[in-house]
């Protein structure tokens, strides 16, 4: 019985929009989890602040409505779009870092000039930045990846290393000057994840990393509520009512949990006994009204989302939806890992939310916006636009009314044969299609079941052929 389960749960993965629907569902499922925990984490706080409990809810909810109509939006969006709007929407990202810092424009709160306030809601800057610099830092390397991988070409490092890098300076420097430390890790984390998928050399790239933690652990040690952290973490005794008191609360809500929670609604910790318990600390609400099984629940997701990630991205032939998908997978995940490390006490507290699930407007809908992207890169997958094109669209994708994506076609170079942009996986070596046209196609048998695919090299043409799409019987 576990065998055939196993099989037909192999069978629906070999579906075209496999990815594509497990990208829709992740999103949906944290989303509506985090909403869940959101209200029942922040009734108590909400009822004392505003009395009703449901306010602090219904701000999420209303974010929640907009990261829904972003992912939809990102759903439709040609790739051909995204990419020449890219640099624009970053320069308007970073224009808006500078505008929050100016007292008048930027809401100061708790101490941090993060927000502007709109009138009917707030926008965090510094969560824009996150999504538009994986795109444009994507289309960067993508467009001189040639030259960076050029034999013995003196500017390939520095065609691979600026803008991208001064740029991402810039940005984690205006940031700061918040102040705000978390958000600077994550933009470390996607100008990282930039270089790493982008073929900077192991040796400059563990330069690179190193000087990022220790300009990291300068910062945690520079101001007064940082290295207050820094010590509590290190001295995890010591002042258990002050610096230590919101980290030894985290730890007594995920012991009381137990195996099966407390129940949903029934936290102890919210009222009042752990600061943030909607926020940075609602991991520990969920291990506390839901227990180890809920926690594992959380964590089975974010390993699914990986799987995902790096399957659409193992699986595109466009070289800018590689590096995309890599790198927003990379940030999701470095980011929730941090988040659950620091609640369950094996690193520093930083800030950094839980994507998706913690509470906070411009996280949540900014965040299912780059879900949206990689929704739109899996349905870009060979196998996708071929049934796509073949009108094999699926419930969702007819629902949606969503528009046939794009066949991708390699740059070319002045000789007429395709160009080096062309290339293989991010940081792989190129690929030779200077006789693409006329390669005929190949088919073989993927397995023993007989289903039918394209050479695993994935080095077929860019043109996949939707009659031969229509003649696949699974699709069907």
């Amino acid at each position: 019985m576990r065998q055939l389960q196993v099989g037909r749960f192999g069978a629906w993965l070999a579906r075209p929009l496999a990815s594509f629907h497990l990208v829709v569902t992740i999103a949906t499922l944290l989303t509506v989890l985090g909403l869940v925990m959101v209200l029942s984490a922040s009734s108590v706080e909400a009822y004392a602040d505003d009395g009703s409990a449901y306010s602090l809810f219904m701000d999420q909810a209303k974010f929640a409505v907009i990261g829904a109509l972003l992912f939809y939006l990102a759903l439709r969006i040609p790739l051909r779009w995204l990419r020449q709007a890219s640099f624009p929407l970053f320069g308007v990202s970073v224009l808006l870092l500078v505008l929050v810092l100016i007292p008048g424009i930027g809401t100061n709160a708790n101490g941090a000039r993060r927000w502007i306030d709109l009138g009917v809601f707030s926008i965090q800057p510094s969560e824009l930045v996150k999504v538009t610099f994986v795109v444009w830092g994507a289309h960067l390397l993508v467009s001189r990846r040639a030259a960076a991988r050029a034999a013995n070409d003196p500017g390939g490092l520095k065609n691979l290393l600026v803008p991208l890098v001064p740029a991402g300076l810039l940005v984690c420097l205006l940031i700061v000057l918040q102040p705000n430390l978390s958000t600077t890790i994550a933009l470390g984390i996607v100008l990282l994840a930039l270089l790493w998928f982008g073929g900077l050399p192991m040796r400059l790239f563990v330069a690179i990393l190193a000087s990022g933690a220790i300009a990291a652990l300068v910062l945690a040690l520079s101001a007064g509520y940082r290295s207050d952290r820094m010590r509590a973490f290190f001295n995890p005794g010591d002042d258990p009512q002050g610096i230590n008191y919101q980290a030894r609360q985290a730890t007594y809500s995920l012991a009381d949990g137990g195996l099966w929670g407390r129940g949903l609604g029934q936290s102890r910790a919210k009222w009042s006994y752990l600061p943030n318990s909607h926020n940075d600390f609602i991991f520990a609400i969920i291990g506390e009204e839901l227990g180890f099984l809920g926690c594992a629940l959380v964590l089975g997701l974010f390993a699914l989302f990986v799987y995902t990630g790096l399957r659409i991205a193992a699986r595109s032939v466009d070289p800018f939806l590689r590096l995309v998908t890599a790198t927003a997978t990379t940030w999701i995940t470095g980011q929730a890992l941090i988040n659950i490390g620091y609640v369950v006490g094996l690193l520093p507290v930083t800030g950094l939310q839980l994507p998706l699930v913690s509470a906070g407007g411009s996280s949540l809908s900014l965040t299912l916006l780059m879900f949206g992207i990689l929704a739109n890169a899996a349905r870009h997958e060979p196998e996708a636009v071929a049934a796509l094109h073949a009108g094999q669209d699926g419930r969702v994708s007819r629902f949606l009314r969503l528009p046939k994506p794009e066949v991708y076609h390699p740059p070319r170079s002045r000789s007429g044969a395709p160009g080096k942009s062309g290339q293989g996986p991010a940081g792989g070596a190129p690929r030779d299609r200077s006789r693409a046209d006329d390669r005929p196609r190949t088919r073989t048998r993927a397995n023993s079941r007989g289903t039918d695919t394209l050479r695993a090299t994935r080095a077929w043409e860019p043109t996949y052929s939707v009659t031969h799409a229509r003649e696949r019987g699974k699709y069907r």
